[in-house]
């Protein structure tokens, strides 16, 4: 049986016994700095691993002080599940409540509660620390999970600890390892001979010896020379493990906590995102306009906060028949709709949960969920803007419709121009093996069309529809001779905004119904060229003209004096004749196009009676030959160049 990795992170008040325990579980002292061995306390993150059946459990053990909150939040990203650690000899503790508010609001799975210094406390007060622990996480998704009792001192308990770690392995979701590849850095240092390494959980894909990532925010490359779990080199880590990775191509300066590395072409740095709100009930309202630190992931940035809408009390997620009221502020314990501008580039990813700070004194505020992580720069405290959030806010639809229905509004947004396919990942949060089923179900559903790179809305394609035939009927009005409008002027007239491909969709779709006609001229199908009795005399007047002319071609206006017909009408025949590629044009001139075929094939008679030596002409010669001066003889000799009949050598063409 594969082993299963399970990432668990502790919670808990400073001083009440997390990496105690992490030791006495696993052999291995999370607390690695000096500066930490010294003190006695825990500063930054400190890492373990215990092996035992089929479970790989990896600890991610956080600091307890409040002045090192920010270090407990780049730790407990990406667990699966939480040990939340209360003391025996002194219960609930302020950090306690702000770890387990914390782990809430991140949507934290599962988890167990760890009643640890077991050895300094009665029986009777372990009971009372249990009913007041159970109290603080009454309604939560710890509110059944198991207590058990611990001392790391004696071991008292800690069986029945490995047995309930055990049982939570088995309960803990199963992360896929065939997505693209993400991975928050909350560590990065250098290894003497091997260069920079960078260690994090991979909460997505699978990472090989030799893969090509991209660092984010910083727009980096970077190889993968060595690859490591728990310490071992492997070929290759999966999501749901802790990994080291070594790293060609950056320097140890150029990558720190807060970094990710990604899957080259998948996510992007967002300054901006649109999100649903959670304020902790107790603290104070949170303002309009409010400075905050921004917590996602390993990274920390500071960032303001715009209130979009405030939710009324009780009202449930994803309901559009109540209206939302606008607010300045959001009071505690009440859930918002906002945006958040950040001062420093994220890469974030719709679904991503986040958790707010206040800027000072740096106390946790608020957690939420990115909705749009790439929203357009538009009015949010509007009708239609609190609408758009109500739809991209998931509610209790299932996963899959939640995140069509938000592909929808994005869609809709980019009108003409369309959503790229590629934002099916960077912005709506699919994997991209995902994105061709959800193309599939947006388009049998009506709600986006592919077009080329692009989806659409169908109400924006039937828009586009109806322009280009609209303005194809106009040129026909306006035009009677004219075979088409240049498929290029159609495209600027109508579709400036669109992109290439969903101009192509929308002719793709006018051919295959059969009401266009054309490539590079469009006209529609209905179309026909029609003349008056005047212009069909001038045409045929005009043929003829140009067909006994041969190579002494007329001017168009001595054929129209000629046969009394008009320049304006004239200018039409000839244009029409051209297109109809009755005649062609060659320099200022106009010729027939039969006699340039006549020509062609003279040209080849002319080489194939030169026997084995090459046929060579001048231009005196060709003047000569044909009769005409120099204002035929160079359009057509530069004519014949051209088409690759003769080739130009000083003053005299030898035919090839």
């Amino acid at each position: 049986m594969p082993i299963r990795h399970v990432i668990i992170g502790t919670a808990g008040h400073i001083d009440h016994g997390k990496s105690a325990l992490v030791l006495a579980l696993t052999g291995t002292d999370p607390d690695r700095l000096k500066e930490e061995k010294a003190r006695g306390i825990t500063i930054d993150l400190g890492f373990a691993h215990w092996t035992t059946g089929e479970f790989a459990f990896s600890f991610v053990d956080v600091p307890g002080h409040e002045r090192f909150v920010k270090n407990m939040l780049a730790g407990v990203g990406g667990i699966d599940a939480v040990v939340l650690v209360v003391a025996a000899d002194e219960s609930v503790m302020p950090q306690t409540r702000e770890h387990f508010e914390i782990c809430r609001l991140l949507a934290v799975p599962d988890g167990l509660i760890a009643i640890t210094k077991a050895d300094l406390a009665d029986p009777d007060t372990i009971e009372l620390v249990q009913m007041e622990t159970r109290d603080l996480v009454a309604g939560s998704f710890l509110a059944e999970a198991p207590i058990v009792a611990v001392s790391a001192r004696s071991g008292e308990g800690l069986e029945a600890f490995k047995q309930a770690l055990v049982d939570l392995g088995r309960r803990a979701r199963r992360r896929s390892a065939s997505g693209a590849v993400r991975m928050p850095i909350d560590r990065a240092f250098s290894v003497k001979g091997f260069g920079t390494v960078a260690t994090g959980t991979l909460l997505s894909g699978r990472v090989h010896l030799d893969d090509e990532l991209a660092m984010l925010p910083g727009h980096r490359r970077v190889k993968v020379r060595g690859v490591q779990v728990h310490g071992e080199p492997v070929p290759a880590a999966e999501a749901g493990q802790r990994v080291a990775l070594n790293l060609g191509g950056i320097e140890l300066e150029e990558i720190g906590r807060g970094d990710s590395l990604l899957t080259p072409g998948t996510l992007e740095p967002t300054r901006m995102i649109d999100a649903r709100l959670q304020v902790v009930s107790s603290v104070r309202a949170l303002r309009h306009g409010s400075r905050v630190r921004f917590h996602q992931g390993t990274s920390e940035i500071l960032g303001r906060v715009a209130i979009a809408a405030v939710l009324p009390s009780g009202r449930p997620a994803g309901h559009t028949d109540v209206t939302l009221l606008p607010g300045a502020e959001v009071p505690g314990g009440e859930d918002a709709y906002v945006r958040v501008r950040l001062e420093a580039p994220a890469v974030l990813s719709r679904g991503d949960r986040f958790i707010l700070r206040a800027y000072s004194p740096p106390i946790t505020i608020a957690g939420g969920l990115v909705l749009d992580p790439h929203p357009a720069r538009s009015a949010i405290r509007t009708a239609v803007a609190r609408d758009r959030f109500e739809k991209l806010d998931p509610g209790g639809l299932a996963p899959t419709e939640a995140a069509d229905r938000a592909v929808a509004v994005m869609v809709t947004e980019r009108g003409a121009v369309g959503l790229s396919v590629a934002a099916l990942v960077s912005r709506a949060g699919f994997e991209p093996e995902q994105t061709g089923d959800a193309i599939e179900r947006l388009s049998r559903a009506g709600m986006a069309v592919r077009a080329g790179d692009v989806l659409v809305s169908p109400a924006v394609l039937e828009t586009l529809t109806r322009a280009v035939l609209t303005r194809l009927g106009d040129h026909h009005r306006a035009e009677p001779l004219s075979e088409g409008m240049p498929r290029e002027e159609v495209r600027e007239r109508v579709c400036a905004k669109a992109g290439e491909g969903v101009f192509d969709r929308v002719l793709s779709d006018l051919q295959q119904a059969r009401k266009v006609t054309g490539r590079e001229r469009l006209a529609l199908a209905s179309h026909r060229v029609s003349l008056t009795d005047e212009e069909e005399h001038a045409r045929q007047a005009t043929e003829a003209a140009f067909l006994a002319a041969g190579l002494k071609s007329p001017a168009p206006r001595d054929v129209a004096q000629a046969h009394g017909v008009s320049a304006e009408v004239m200018d039409r025949i000839v244009k029409l004749l051209v297109r109809q590629k009755v005649l062609v044009k060659l320099d200022v001139i106009f010729f027939h196009q039969q006699a340039l075929e006549q020509l062609r094939q003279e040209m080849a008679a002319l080489k194939d009676g030169a026997g084995s030596s090459q046929a060579r002409i001048d231009v005196a010669t060709f003047k000569e030959r044909y009769g005409i001066s120099r204002k035929y003889a160079i359009p057509l000799l530069e004519y014949l160049d051209r088409e690759r009949i003769t080739r130009r050598v000083g003053d005299v063409r030898t035919l090839i």
